[in-house]
């Protein structure tokens, strides 16, 4: 028999409960049909990368904005040389 596959949401929501401590781990993992080192591995998981939970939020936003900076400046760099062709073209038809 495979393994079974957790979504994250689960692994979530498991592992903030067992944090919480309003109840126990075996009580925690039989609501939700896990084991219980189950239960305290995604809790344990959760505690040791919380630092670096709330750091990849600040640098995802930091790399989200340059990738929409960069997208709009490359915006902006298209829309002056269609201003710029359609000023000379303006000035050849008046021209003839």
């Amino acid at each position: 028999m495979g393994r079974k596959s957790h979504s994250k949401t689960l692994k979530a929501r498991v592992g903030l409960e067992a944090i919480r401590g309003q109840k126990t781990i075996n009580e925690i993992a039989s609501e939700n049909g896990v084991h219980p080192t189950q239960v305290n591995q995604w809790k344990k998981l959760i505690l040791d990368n919380a630092e670096e939970i709330f750091s990849k939020g600040s640098k995802a936003r930091d790399e989200g904005h340059e990738q929409e900076k960069e997208k709009l400046y490359s915006q902006i760099g298209k829309l002056q040389v269609e201003a710029d062709w359609l000023k000379k073209k303006c000035k050849q038809l008046g021209a003839i």
